[in-house]
């Protein structure tokens, strides 16, 4: 079974990140929170195709559902 942190740390392996916070208990359904400067100039949809790209075959195999809030640096520090 997958775990949040499996999840984290598959994200910041593949995209680089300055936060990433993954929460699920029941091993299928998942909330992310992720900060990356890669963001930057992309529209949502195109932030996290990005994140889909870092999980790679997860995403198809092994994550039922994963909810996303995307932000780049300068949108998290407007919103914290």
């Amino acid at each position: 079974m997958i775990t949040s942190e499996t999840i984290k740390t598959q994200i910041e392996t593949g995209l680089p990140c300055e936060l990433v916070r993954v929460e699920g208990d029941d091993g299928y359904h998942f909330q992310a929170v992720i900060v990356s400067p890669e963001f930057r100039g992309k529209r949502m949809i195109q932030q996290h195709q990005l994140v889909y790209r870092a999980l790679g075959d997860k995403m198809k195999q092994e994550i039922h559902a994963l909810s996303m809030k995307t932000f780049t640096p300068e949108e998290w520090a407007d919103n914290t």
